[in-house]
């Protein structure tokens, strides 16, 4: 009966050495990788909804109206301060192409958004988020993220000749 109470009290250790070193780091590796998911998630789709704002809305040589509405939409996730006060960019570039190579190049006007002034393609990206899983451990830093999108209506009225923000 004796060897049996000893036996008893070393599976109770074995599963407390088991729960520490492999079930405790598994669950918040588990936690960890599902965050940062979410946060790959939550920042591509918000480099889509900017390009798509971007195809559809007013051309603005200063691509202000692009990033406030990328800042005003930003979805739910940790670390959203790094897109007001941190180190993520969000850049806005818009493009021609050229009728005979079909070769993309800077677009310009001396316009803002009239009729005659609609840049082909718009191309957003995200770059300089930094995720921080844990004090003391260093950042990750996520790749860029980019969308390219040909412009649908540029928010312009042909009829009326004027273009909507």
């Amino acid at each position: 009966m004796r060897g049996l109470e000893k036996r008893r009290g070393q599976v109770t250790l074995e599963f407390a050495l088991i729960a520490a070193g492999a079930m405790i780091p598994l669950t918040f590796g588990m936690i960890f990788m599902a965050q940062i998911l979410w946060i790959w998630h939550s920042v591509n789709e918000l480099t889509r909804m900017g390009a798509s704002y971007a195809a559809t809305h007013c051309w603005q040589s200063s691509a202000g109206n692009v990033t406030s509405f990328m800042l005003t939409n930003l979805p739910a996730m940790p670390y959203q301060d790094q897109f007001l006060n941190g180190p993520v960019q969000i850049n806005v570039s818009y493009f021609a192409e050229d009728p005979t190579t079909g070769t993309l190049t800077p677009f310009s006007c001396d316009g803002d958004c009239t009729n005659g002034c609609i840049p082909d393609v718009v191309t957003v990206s995200i770059s300089g988020f930094q995720y921080q899983a844990f004090a003391g451990i260093a950042p990750i830093i996520l790749p860029n993220f980019q969308t390219t999108m040909p412009i649908q209506s540029c928010g312009c009225d042909p009829e009326q000749g004027v273009c909507l923000p």
